[in-house]
């Protein structure tokens, strides 16, 4: 008898996530495009982060998830800005995807706990945006496959810092293009 192990959770969010990273890097999809497809994939999947992050799999499922949902409803606050509902749904949206990207923040540093901060190296990156430009850092793990997070958190850079990953010299970002299309 052939026993056919049955695709997790990880297997399908891992596949999936290159999956995506592959189209939008043949030019198959925009940034936008990009991240409606992620946000997509996770309201279909109907899960949710986990509570508990005790390996790099789930840091990075959790990553994803946060940096998914903040960045989409970033995307709705610019596009309800100068709308008449402007107020009411914009600093909605804006303060969901504030939220977010703080949890996505906390997932980072699961991350790196996880990693015992080894393999891992971490800068500021050179970007087309004024408001990103001297904010904006990568942060890289090197043993492991499309592992490349950004961050602008004051309290998270303290925290590379003071783990001798970070290097002070300004550098391109790896996915350069991405970082740096607008959406």
């Amino acid at each position: 008898m052939i026993y056919v192990r049955k695709k997790g959770l990880f297997d399908r969010f891992f596949e999936r996530r290159s999956y995506l990273i592959m189209q939008y890097n043949n030019g198959d999809i925009s940034k936008r495009e990009f991240l409606v497809s992620n946000y997509n994939y996770f309201i279909s999947e109907n899960v949710k982060p986990f509570i508990k992050v005790d390996s790099y799999e789930k840091g990075m499922y959790n990553y994803q998830y946060y940096n998914g949902m903040a960045k989409y409803y970033r995307m709705l606050a610019k596009e309800v800005r100068y709308s008449d509902k402007h107020n009411k749904y914009y600093n909605y949206y804006l303060n969901l995807g504030n939220k977010y990207y703080h949890h996505k923040d906390n997932s980072i540093l699961s991350i790196l706990e996880i990693q015992n901060f080894s393999n891992v190296d971490s800068y500021f990156i050179k970007c087309d945006s004024d408001k990103l430009e001297n904010n904006l850092y990568e942060i890289v793990l090197g043993d492991k496959k499309e592992a490349i997070f950004h961050s602008m958190s004051k309290w998270l850079l303290n925290i590379l810092k003071e783990n001798h990953v970070f290097c002070d010299k300004k550098r391109k970002s790896l996915i350069d293009e991405y970082i740096n299309e607008r959406y």
